[in-house]
């Protein structure tokens, strides 16, 4: 029998060749029915797919997650689309999600402790932190895989992260920021939820650089941490919208949004700064209709569930250390183009 190719595939799945090549390259567009119904036409056939996709495990495996709900819709988002699209595939034996009470590193730890033996791969959001580092590189000594989601944890031997590049995600804000700003001058706020997190450090580093390099007339007030809690970025978000005549923008990094929303009180564009946040959530779709906020960096949630469970799967199948993985590109919207659907 010859090679099995994306033809076959499309064939046996009754689906076209474009949304194979989709899904077996991990891209946006596919419904998670149809990755699941490509993902078994290519394991029946024994499809071996070629650089930059991904290799499956011979049989089912096990895995779990380990996310930090807090406050952040968008991690319940990325948690629904873990548990869906897991149960959908075949090749998932079980998928245990282990909520976290924060962000703390011994939040983390403590979900480790629970963790069943049987466990093969583990899916973490997770800061940047020695404790961390150390608890990952015990779980890869053991044999078990870690892919790390939306927010990246260096120096370890994690085998793939599955997420933006938050780099560039900070400077599509900070070029949006200064395309609304044109010429004129002011100051910009910038809320981050917790400098821990290298997400959140990279997305606060590409903004500061893209404004530096092009737009020196606005200028960054001093960063606001807002410990990813609403009521304290409501009281330091109303305490700059009092205190800043010259306030052109507010830039929302990670969560607390909500309160930022709340400290604008219903003012609308003309009546407001400039606001851009990230992750479309029911609430960040809301305030975008009510033009409360003016534009949403996306990331896409159902697309970094459904590759956390992929990258995970795939790293379990490969004795290669760590995976090619494309960073998942951030999509702009803004009220007139908000999703079918949303996610």
């Amino acid at each position: 029998m010859g090679k099995t190719t994306i033809a076959d595939i499309g064939k046996l799945a009754g689906l076209s060749s474009a949304t194979v090549d989709r899904a077996l390259n991990g891209r946006a567009g596919v419904s998670p029915a149809n990755r699941q119904r490509v993902l078994q036409a290519a394991k029946e056939l024994g499809y071996l797919p070629s650089e930059g996709t991904v290799h499956l495990p011979s049989r089912p495996a096990h895995l779990e997650f380990l996310i930090p709900f807090g406050q952040n819709a968008f991690m319940r988002d990325v948690t629904n689309s873990i548990t869906e699209f897991a149960a959908r595939l075949p090749l998932v034996a079980t998928c245990n999600i282990i909520p976290l009470n924060g962000i703390d590193p011994e939040d983390l730890v403590g979900g480790l402790e629970s963790m069943s033996l049987r466990t093969e791969g583990v899916g973490l959001i997770a800061i940047d932190h020695p404790k961390t580092r150390h608890a990952i590189r015990q779980l890869v000594d053991s044999g078990v895989r870690v892919v790390t989601i939306a927010s990246d944890v260096l120096s370890t031997t994690r085998s793939a992260y599955v997420g933006v590049d938050n780099r560039i995600a900070g400077r599509t804000a900070a070029q949006l920021m200064g395309l609304m700003a044109g010429q004129a001058s002011g100051s910009v706020a910038l809320f981050v939820g917790s400098r821990a997190f290298h997400g959140h450090q990279e997305r606060e580093s590409g903004f500061r650089s893209f404004l530096q390099e092009h737009c020196p007339q606005l200028k960054i007030l001093s960063v606001i941490e807002t410990g990813e809690d609403s009521k304290r970025s409501r009281a330091l978000a109303t305490g700059i919208l009092n205190s800043t005549e010259d306030l052109v923008g507010m830039y929302c990094v990670g969560a607390g949004r909500k309160g930022i929303v709340d400290a604008l009180d219903g003012r609308t564009s003309g009546q407001r700064p400039f606001v851009i946040m990230h992750d479309l959530t029911d609430n960040s779709q809301l305030w975008l209709t009510n033009d409360l906020i003016d534009v949403v960096i996306d990331q896409n949630a159902r697309l970094v569930g459904e590759q956390a469970v992929i990258h995970l799967l795939g790293s379990i199948a490969t004795n290669s250390p760590l995976l090619p993985v494309k960073a998942i590109e951030p999509r702009i919207i803004i009220r007139e183009n908000i999703p079918s659907g949303r996610l």
